[in-house]
């Protein structure tokens, strides 16, 4: 057996969301590294970092422009890409928090955190998988979950109903969509140094930041790089027999 082949994605397209920075843009490189071609949805255009590093990997690139919060524009979107290019892969990595204790949440930012982190994955992952049965592609989604998929955090509530969905979309899509030769599993991320966090990771307290590095068994934060080969593995040939599962990518906090 050829291992390589086994987590080769020459031939295979891409689309991902959130890969203008952090753990999408890490994914987003991963893939195109193993050979897919990529379509990225970004709000920004003029963002080209990402698609600039795709390309200087040999691999092509497309930005389709659309704001993940806006419903209409999420639907238009995902049209418009399968209209334009057959999709193998799926990752669904945007997401926002927005922290505040739990009596003091605005609805306003409970809806903005429930568009972009569950309805909008929803949609992608309907509109996709739809697509793929219809055309019998036996595509693989990878939907990017989080800690708080399991532990319902502080002040974040509005980010673990999301993301606590997110593992149930996973497990659900998986069940019914298997028959059809697609795959749906996710990943959670554990204590990651983003430039998404890097504020909170600032103005941590030094004895709590200290106190959760010294909880992880690894002995630090993640980076976005940790994602690159969980991200290939769930995308390629190599996981073809695993669906509906959630992977933590965490340091071992979960074991502990």
């Amino acid at each position: 057996m050829d291992l390589q082949k086994l987590f080769d994605l020459n031939g295979q397209k891409a689309l991902i969301t959130g890969a203008a920075r952090g753990i999408g843009k890490s994914m987003a490189l991963a893939l195109a590294g193993a050979g897919a071609d990529v379509v990225l949805i970004l709000r920004n255009t003029h963002q080209k970092e990402t698609a600039n590093a795709i390309e200087a990997l040999g691999r092509q690139c497309w930005i389709f422009e659309c704001d993940l919060g806006e419903k209409d524009c999420v639907k238009k979107a995902v049209a418009d890409i399968l209209a334009a290019h057959r999709i193998d892969i799926l990752v669904n990595a945007a997401g926002i928090m927005r922290r505040s204790p739990a009596s003091e949440y605005d609805d306003e930012i409970y809806d903005e955190v429930m568009q972009v982190n569950i309805a909008t994955p929803f949609v992608l992952c309907r509109e996709v998988g739809k697509y793929w049965i219809a055309n019998q592609i036996s595509g693989r989604i990878i939907n990017v979950a989080s800690l708080a998929s399991f532990q319902g955090g502080i002040n974040m509530a509005g980010y673990a109903v999301s993301k606590g969905g997110i593992a149930m979309l996973t497990k659900s899509l998986s069940n019914e969509w298997a028959a059809h030769g697609v795959r749906v599993n996710a990943i959670a991320p554990g204590y990651i140094a983003t430039d998404m966090n890097i504020d909170t990771r600032t103005n941590m307290d030094s004895t709590y930041y200290n106190s959760i590095t010294q909880r992880i068994p690894s002995g630090r934060w993640g980076s976005p790089d940790d994602f690159q080969g969980i991200v290939i593995f769930l995308a390629s040939r190599a996981s073809s027999y695993m669906t509906g599962q959630i992977l933590t990518v965490d340091g071992g906090w979960m074991a502990r």
